[in-house]
């Protein structure tokens, strides 16, 4: 895999997979400890898909996922028991063969010794052209293939095994900022307007709108601002004049920090 030299931010999926976090046996932990990895180094969690353990489902979203060519971490199911169906099914996805892979059973066999045989060797059954990623805590490796990194399901094995690809293959970007204004006394939908006037304008940078809803009437505001790397100055200042022409009372732009007040879903402040 060509590593990044350039720094660019860099969007990332994210895929979990195991019945039990479907069905509510477990809780999943790997979405926000991925998103503040990622976040730390200036990168970003594009899209999160929790998957079953079905082979058919799995093959196809893996197929669709290498596909679309963004790097994705795969957390779950490259075990020896029967229902671990993601290293064939990567292999199925990328349309190349399943193979013992010579390095991975050396790693095994040292582990595990005797014990290794008959079922624990499956485990270095992994798709043709795979690239090992190691384990700190068992020395059972995940592996790479069409951009996906294939980590365990164990949070104290996946979330350092995601810094080691992080570190070793994507350089750091710049950390994306964020600045905004608060807009009271205006529906989130009588703001429409000014934002499609203004998004897409301004390189780098993504507009967003967050309405809230407080006790009060006086509580009640839409926070609307720019987040990314660019030039904030530049789009702060675009949209506040817009607000002022359109008679908008605003607080002065802020930098980051969560507002105050209950989100609401519906559009509507």
């Amino acid at each position: 895999m060509t590593e990044a030299t350039t720094g660019e931010r860099l969007d990332f999926g994210l895929i979990v997979i195991g019945d039990e976090i479907l069905d509510g046996v477990r809780t999943d932990k790997h979405l926000p400890a991925f998103r503040e990895r990622l976040k730390a180094r200036g990168h970003r969690l594009a899209w999160c898909w929790v998957l079953p353990d079905d082979p058919d489902r799995l093959t196809r979203q893996l197929r669709a996922s290498m596909a679309e060519g963004l790097p994705v971490f795969c957390c779950g199911g490259i075990g020896a028991t029967p229902d671990d169906h993601t290293r064939a099914c990567a292999a199925a996805a990328a349309g190349v063969d399943l193979v013992r892979q010579p390095e991975a059973l050396a790693l095994i066999e040292a582990q595990f010794g005797e014990a290794a045989y008959p079922f624990r060797v499956r485990m270095a059954d992994l798709p043709a052209g795979a690239e090992l990623v190691p384990n700190p805590v068992n020395r059972i490796p995940g592996f790479s293939l069409g951009a996906h990194w294939f980590l365990p399901g164990f949070p104290r094995m996946a979330w350092p095994m995601a810094e080691w690809v992080l570190d070793r293959h994507y350089a750091s970007a710049a950390a994306p900022a964020e600045a905004s204004v608060k807009v009271s006394g205006v529906p989130e939908s009588g703001l429409i307007p000014i934002m499609s006037a203004l998004d897409g304008r301004f390189a780098g940078l993504k507009l967003f709108s967050l309405p809230h809803l407080g006790d009060e009437p006086a509580d009640r505001y839409v926070l609307l601002g720019f987040r990314g790397v660019g030039d904030l100055s530049g789009a702060m200042e675009a949209l506040t004049a817009a607000l002022d022409e359109a008679g908008m009372a605003h607080e002065p732009p802020a930098a980051g920090g969560a507002p105050s007040g209950d989100p609401i879903e519906d559009g509507e402040a």
